[in-house]
């Protein structure tokens, strides 16, 4: 048997945390189906998102045995930082992965101490999570487009691999790194869930919808409470995720507050990944009008489910309208929005159904596969190869 890569990954959040959502089901699904060829390592907070709590049942500042992998629970303080550098410099690895491009902690302090020589200069895989797409870039773009164009001077990102999990992504990278080397590599999907539960039948003039996700500008709740507005019919709009944003949270209740009488909407507070299909498998539709997916964990989740998807183009799920699952509209045209909740709500249960089976046919054809798993396991080993070919050269 082939020696195993040593990953030592870096990101926010991982388990038992669940409110960052797709940032933590990507790293879990990779530990989970690349086991066999990726030996990982992960560093992480000890808390998760909006919590300043630790984890009970962990052990922080020190390695956790956690299934096939060894996960560092980081507590916070100035120490911490003295305890990264300590990490980056004695665990014993063959690349690092680092899970966002713009986190402090995780991504931009572990690369300065790569570039000031403080650490090994191990190479490393860059995975910016859908954060340089068009809509995310336009959210506190001042700060952003200041780092990314320091990076560029100081050669922060230089010699890096950068995974695109989609082409529309590769572009993305390209617009500020023209020279960069970029794989075209998907996230990993989760396994598929049981199938899914009963569901209230679906009567002309009802509508059963959900809004899964983090609470956030990038998200886009705000728009979807606006598509709701001219919509004829009884809705029942049910929002879960956390908080991220109180400050962006006070303006959606403003507008919750402002609904009209045949709109109800209630705020169900956060779920942990095994509710979330719990959650799909009730509901009629997922809105999901994000700026901005790099995959879209969520949307597999809910198409798992059987529950079809209205949401924006700025995700790689793309023609679902053509292929009976839901729709991708452009959110420059918040009337087409307004236009396919107004269908979902006139649906009845023959037409609903058909769309839901379509959903759930196609999600579980989406899966992970041989080749996709064959896909992420050779970005590993190309960082691995081409690092090796420049110390040589």
């Amino acid at each position: 048997m082939a020696k195993r890569i040593r990953a030592l990954t870096l990101c926010d959040y991982y388990l038992p945390g669940y409110k960052a959502g797709g940032l933590v089901r990507t790293v879990v699904n990779m530990v989970e189906q690349l086991n066999d060829a990726i030996d990982f390592s992960i560093i992480t907070r000890d808390c998760d998102l909006g919590n300043d709590i630790a984890y009970e049942n962990v052990c922080v500042d020190q390695w956790n045995a956690m299934g096939p992998t060894r996960v560092f629970y980081l507590s916070n303080g100035w120490r911490s930082l003295l305890r990264l550098r300590y990490l980056l410099s004695d665990t014993p690895c063959d690349v690092i992965y680092l899970n966002s491009l713009f986190s402090p902690r995780f991504t931009i302090l572990p690369l300065l101490l790569r570039r000031l020589g403080f650490v090994p200069r191990h190479p490393f895989i860059l995975a910016p999570r859908g954060e340089l797409s068009l809509g995310a870039m336009a959210i506190k773009s001042p700060k952003k487009r200041l780092y990314l164009r320091t990076a560029r001077m100081i050669g922060l990102l230089k010699g890096g691999l950068w995974q695109a999990s989609t082409p529309f992504e590769e572009e993305d990278i390209r617009r500020w790194f023209p020279n960069a080397r970029v794989q075209v590599v998907q996230d990993i999907p989760g396994k598929a869930p049981a199938p899914p539960n009963a569901r209230d039948t679906k009567l002309p003039g009802e509508l059963n919808m959900v809004f899964l996700s983090r609470i956030s500008r990038k998200k886009n709740l705000d728009g979807a409470l606006r598509m709701l507005a001219g919509v004829r019919g009884h809705v029942r709009f049910d929002i879960y995720g956390p908080k991220e944003d109180p400050v962006y949270w006070k303006h959606c209740e403003q507008l919750i507050e402002h609904s009209p009488g045949h709109i109800e909407v209630r705020y169900r507070g956060t779920v942990t990944h095994e509710e979330v299909s719990r959650v799909f498998s009730r509901a009629h539709l997922f809105l999901f009008p994000t700026h901005g997916e790099n995959y879209g964990h969520v949307i597999h989740e809910s198409l798992l489910a059987g529950c079809p998807v209205l949401t924006s183009d700025q995700t790689p799920w793309r023609n679902l309208r053509r292929l009976g699952i839901g729709w991708d509209l452009s959110l420059a045209h918040p009337k087409a929005f307004g236009d396919a909740l107004q269908h979902c709500v006139d649906l009845n249960e023959e037409a609903f159904l058909e769309l839901s089976r379509a959903a759930r046919k196609y999600g579980l054809a989406s899966g992970v596969n041989d080749d996709l798993k064959k896909e992420n396991t050779l970005l590993f080993s190309h960082a691995v190869s081409a690092s090796a070919i420049e110390k040589r050269a």
